[in-house]
């Protein structure tokens, strides 16, 4: 290797070099003629005793830029036992061929040459590794892959040691950046602390930062928010760890760093459940979660499985999204009793014959058509699909005598100005008239939009950026409520646990975010500069679609709950009889056209108000 060519010429003149003047120590810079002699005799056995146990102790197979103390005890080792085996030789050599003892060193010599030798060949490694990393931060920064840390704690440390050993990343580490004013030009690892957060943006400027990590797993929610908002003021691409059980082992694997998304923009306080409740109605049951492989149906399996129920039962139209969660719950729970059921809500015989054969004690009914603009153009689907398809699980449910019904809705169910929307609140009205006949407990919870779920705007946004925009927005002033996954499908089981019958619970889901600010922060966690890299275009608004969504009806009062999170619509008995003739109503009008299946549903539902809608 070239590297060890130029390592080995240096440590020749270095031994030669260490012995030279260690005789010109020994003699105040005069060295009588004999030992000049015997110098010239001793230098070959010298180079080959030093540089052989050099090899022996792998010197010459080190990288020394990535050189450690093991490296300088390895030299250490190498020279002391070098000298000693010189010293060996200088007695034998000086009897065998002189018969006299003038013609070997003094011993003080040995001594002065084993130390100029450690300083010399450590020195000229430890030389080198600063010269390469030197030469290899300024390359780092002509490529610009400046890194800044957000962290200076436990979990910080750590990714400055991983990305110190991970050389092949070429992050050129600018400094950290930690609130804690004990901390403040500090220096960790190498590294220093330059302030705090509110030094993020000028520093970037400064040191033309392209990345900034953020290593606080164990702060809060809102402080969180507050770094990530400032952090995307800057043109840096973001990352973080996932969480704080990263740092449990004392370990923080560098492949384990995931550009920071919209959820982390939008954080919210984790969910606490009270697992009592949940106990109660899921442990030792048997479960059925119809859309049980959609965004939200998976997730409330996977949540299920969680408190041990006696079997869950998965049943979707669509085959891949139950063949996708079938595959992740083999693997994840093995020993979980499933079952997954491909079947459609619109299947009535179907639908009884799965409840006779499995006798569901609990029913999450997730299967739903929720794509606003293709319901518009297809609301005989529409009414097929949610409202029918409920109806023939509620009734399934209700003869079957399962236990508890959760319906999922949503805010759209809210003053509905889209068919979708008006399907969801006749749902609605369908458990309500239900639960006053019925010995099962049926309730709905009504929550906004998930963060990630299939067709949501987010991936959208995505893959607009990914292909360089325009960001299409349908208007600068259109909000939606939002929470995660997650979030979502533990505060339904929730929910759930909570249930009386005939209620309708709604989701805390905070503040209104503008779908605009959204699309500017997803260009900013690209890298990019929202209106100048991508271009931000306002569309209008679709058919169906409302600036605002609400979350309850303005007639009605909520109620808090034992959870934070949960509030509660008191329950409205419905009448079952309205019920069954609109059944029959919407059968009959599904093979009509477009106008006539608006027309009855402005009937069932009179807080449905037609909206960008056009007739057919």
């Amino acid at each position: 290797m070239k590297t060890d060519k130029r390592v080995f010429v240096v440590d020749i003149v270095c031994v030669l070099a260490s012995l030279y003047i260690s005789l010109l120590l020994r003699f105040d810079l005069n060295i009588p003629n004999k030992y000049f002699e015997f110098f010239k005799l001793s230098i070959i056995p010298v180079l080959i005793l030093i540089i052989g146990f050099n090899k022996i102790f792998k010197l010459y197979r080190n990288i020394w830029k990535y050189a450690s103390i093991e490296e300088l005890l390895s030299i250490v080792y190498s020279i002391s036992l070098a000298n000693i085996v010189f010293i060996i030789y200088s007695y034998l050599i000086s009897h065998s061929l002189f018969n006299s003892e003038y013609y070997r060193f003094p011993f003080t010599v040995h001594i002065i040459f084993w130390l100029l030798c450690v300083i010399t060949l450590g020195g000229s490694r430890l030389l080198y590794r600063i010269l390469e990393q030197n030469q290899g931060e300024n390359k780092q920064c002509d490529k610009s892959l400046n890194i800044l840390i957000v962290g200076a704690g436990d979990a910080g440390a750590l990714l400055v040691k991983e990305i110190k050993k991970h050389k092949e990343l070429k992050y050129y580490i600018v400094g950290l950046i930690d609130d804690d004013e004990s901390k403040k030009g500090k220096v960790m690892n190498d590294i220093r602390v330059l302030g705090g957060r509110d030094k993020i943006i000028s520093i970037c400027e400064e040191k033309s930062v392209k990345e900034i990590i953020i290593t606080i797993p164990s702060a809060d929610y809102r402080t969180k928010t507050e770094i990530f908002n400032i952090c995307k003021q800057t043109k840096c691409k973001l990352k973080t760890i996932p969480g704080i059980y990263e740092i449990i082992d004392e370990k923080v694997n560098i492949n384990e760093l995931r550009d920071v998304n919209i959820e982390d923009l939008l954080g919210r306080e984790p969910v606490t459940l009270i697992n009592e409740d949940i106990d109660k109605y899921i442990k030792g049951k048997t479960i059925l979660v119809t859309g049980g492989g959609g965004s939200i149906g998976s997730e409330l399996c996977r949540q299920i499985v969680k408190f041990n129920p006696k079997k869950l039962i998965v049943l979707d139209i669509y085959e891949n999204n139950a063949y996708d969660l079938q595959m992740e719950l083999n693997y994840e729970f093995p020993e979980l009793n499933k079952e997954f059921i491909i079947a459609s809500v619109r299947d009535f015989n179907r639908l009884k014959e799965i409840f006779e054969v499995h006798k569901p004690d609990v029913v999450f009914h997730a299967a739903a058509h929720k794509h606003v603009p293709l319901m518009e153009n297809n609301p005989a689907e529409a009414i097929k699909n949610n409202v029918i398809g409920t109806y023939n699980v509620v009734k399934c449910s209700h003869e079957a005598g399962v236990k508890k019904f959760v319906q999922i809705s949503t805010d759209k169910a809210v003053n509905p100005t889209n068919i979708m929307g008006a399907t969801k609140r006749f749902c609605e009205l369908i458990i309500q008239a239900f639960d006053t006949i019925s010995k099962t407990e049926f309730v709905a919870v009504r929550f906004g939009n998930v963060l990630g779920s299939n067709g949501s705007v987010i991936p959208l946004f995505k893959k607009q950026i990914a292909h360089g925009g325009p960001v299409t927005v349908m208007h600068p002033d259109i909000n939606r409520f939002f929470m995660t996954i997650p979030e979502a499908a533990q505060l339904v089981i929730q929910a759930g646990g909570m249930a009386k019958g005939g209620e309708i619970f709604v989701l805390d889901m905070g503040k209104p975010v503008k779908i605009v600010d959204l699309a500017r922060d997803l260009i900013t966690l690209s890298g990019l500069e929202p209106d100048v890299d991508v271009k931000i275009e306002f569309v209008g608004l679709r058919p169906g679609e409302k600036l605002y969504e609400e979350l309850l009806m303005d007639e009605v009062a909520l109620t808090s709950t034992t959870h934070d999170k949960i509030y509660v619509e008191k329950p409205i008995g419905n009448d079952i009889d309205f019920i069954e003739t609109s059944i029959k109503e919407f059968k009959n009008v599904v093979g009509k056209n477009k106008e006539a299946i608006l027309s009855l549903m402005e009937k069932k539902v009179p807080t449905y108000k037609r909206k960008n809608t056009k007739d057919s």
